[in-house]
C-alpha cells in the first residue's frame, strides 16, 4: 500500500510555494475557496490512492 509522502519531495519548493499564492492572488474568499477545490480534486484524481488521500486529509485536520 503507498503511503503519503511527508519528507522535502520538491525540487523548487519556493517555486511551488509562489505558484499556488499566485494562484489565489487577487481572489475573494469565495473565489479562492474554488480555485483550492479545483486544485484538490486535480490532485486528488491524479494520486488515485483513497488511503494516500485520508491519510493528507487527517494530516491536514491536525493543528500544529
Amino acid at each position: 500500500m503507498a503511503r503519503l509522502i511527508t519528507d522535502p519531495n520538491l525540487a523548487r519548493p519556493d517555486d511551488v510555494y509562489q505558484m499556488l499564492v499566485d494562484l489565489l492572488e487577487g481572489c475573494d474568499d469565495e473565489e479562492s475557496c474554488k480555485r483550492s477545490a479545483r486544485l484538490i480534486l486535480a490532485l486528488a484524481n491524479h494520486i488515485g490512492d483513497e488511503a494516500v488521500l485520508a491519510e493528507a486529509a487527517a494530516l491536514a485536520r491536525f493543528d500544529r
